[in-house]
């Protein structure tokens, strides 16, 4: 029975779950591999549906004011169903999980469920939130990472090893990786929108990719006309630092976690490579529909090259953090600078380099007694 289990397609696996496996159980129960890799499988399918979503959905706040059942959100909404369905089967069948990925899973799913309303609260009492940054939109951020991170954890410790095991992991830590860097979507599309309404370097408000109707709202929410000071309000509020911080030194810690976890050589450069590819095959679509497309950070694949050319060096600990943050500094911001010259690039202050030197060092050198902590 296990057998054709194992070789009966989605449906015949998701009758023969609950007919087989559908009992109460504590976390950390035995679980067959075919179990494992049928709820994983599913999570990658929820994992994509929100991607999908939320991918569409900043495109889109970059051009409408129209908010309610936009189809992005309709979208980000079907992964979440499948992910409310899924900690519900983990929690009450103690499968596919451990105690400590189950509960952090939970807590992610938790704050995601709470962050949802409050953020439909928060455009209801204040307007449309312009920015991706917000308070509301950070604790969305935070559910899903939980989320994503729960998994991970669970995967690593206890997902049956095979020739799937490293792509299941890998395609997780994408995910990971691309729920960390959504926030930046805000410059890498607001800086393309400000282009849109600059041809031939004069404003043109009626040539920006953005709607009439948002526009004026946006500067209506600033109590200006809608002018350059509005436009650049709306499309890039952010402070040029935040830029390069979060996608070279928050990507990099990422990616070095991410190489660690998967233990194949290269992997950090495979993770941002993958999410590259992503970022710019959405690019063409977004345009041939008619929505907003953004900058692609091209430069984070030599973010994930200076941690894997780092860690193939097998430095002390503290050496590897120091070597690491330089490597990841000069890469990253280097890589980012060509960007800028050749194509196009956010906004950046340059001389936050150095405390993304320091910050990074300073972290990894953390990574260690921090793992040692949480796996005692």
């Amino acid at each position: 029975m296990r057998q054709g289990v194992e070789i009966g397609g989605p449906v015949a696996q998701f009758k023969a779950f609950f007919r087989l496996h559908w009992t109460r159980g504590a976390a950390g129960r035995e679980t067959p591999e075919w179990v494992w890799h049928f709820a994983y499988r599913t999570w990658l399918l929820a994992l994509l549906f929100k991607l999908l979503g939320s991918s569409w959905d900043e495109s889109w706040h970059f051009k409408f004011l129209r908010d309610d059942l936009a189809p992005p959100h309709l979208i980000n909404t079907l992964g979440t169903g499948i992910a409310v369905v899924l900690v519900a089967i983990h929690t009450f069948t103690g499968m596919a999980a451990t105690r400590r990925s189950q509960r952090v899973v939970q807590s992610g799913l938790a704050v995601f469920l709470i962050a949802a309303p409050l953020d439909v609260i928060n455009h209801r009492v204040n307007g449309l939130d312009l920015t991706a940054w917000s308070p509301s939109h950070a604790l969305l951020y935070l559910g899903t990472a939980l989320m994503i991170a729960g998994l991970i954890d669970g995967w690593v410790a206890a997902g049956p090893r095979g020739p799937g095991w490293t792509l299941v992991l890998g395609s997780l830590w994408v995910f990971f990786l691309e729920n960390t860097l959504f926030p930046n979507g805000q410059q890498e599309y607001g800086t393309l929108e400000m282009t849109s309404c600059m041809p031939n370097g004069v404003l043109d408000a009626n040539s920006c990719y953005a709607e009439r109707e948002l526009l004026e709202f946006a500067a209506q929410q600033i109590g200006r006309p809608v002018d350059y000071t509005a436009i650049e309000h709306f499309a890039l509020p952010i402070p040029s630092w935040v830029y390069p911080l979060w996608g070279i030194g928050v990507a990099a810690l990422v990616l070095a976690v991410a190489a660690k976890t998967i233990g194949k050589a290269w992997t950090a450069t495979a993770v941002a490579g993958i999410y590259v590819l992503y970022r710019a095959a959405i690019w063409p679509l977004l345009v041939a529909g008619d929505f907003p497309p953004s900058t692609v950070p091209f430069y984070l694949v030599f973010v994930g090259l200076a941690v894997d050319l780092v860690r193939r060096s097998n430095l002390p600990h503290l050496a590897e953090a120091a070597v690491g943050a330089l490597a990841v500094t000069a890469l990253g911001y280097g890589a980012l600078f060509v960007q800028e010259q050749l194509l196009d690039a956010p906004p950046t202050a340059w001389w936050s380099a150095p405390i993304a030197l320091v910050g990074v060092a300073a972290l990894w050198a953390a990574g260690r007694p921090i793992a040692q902590r949480l796996n005692a």
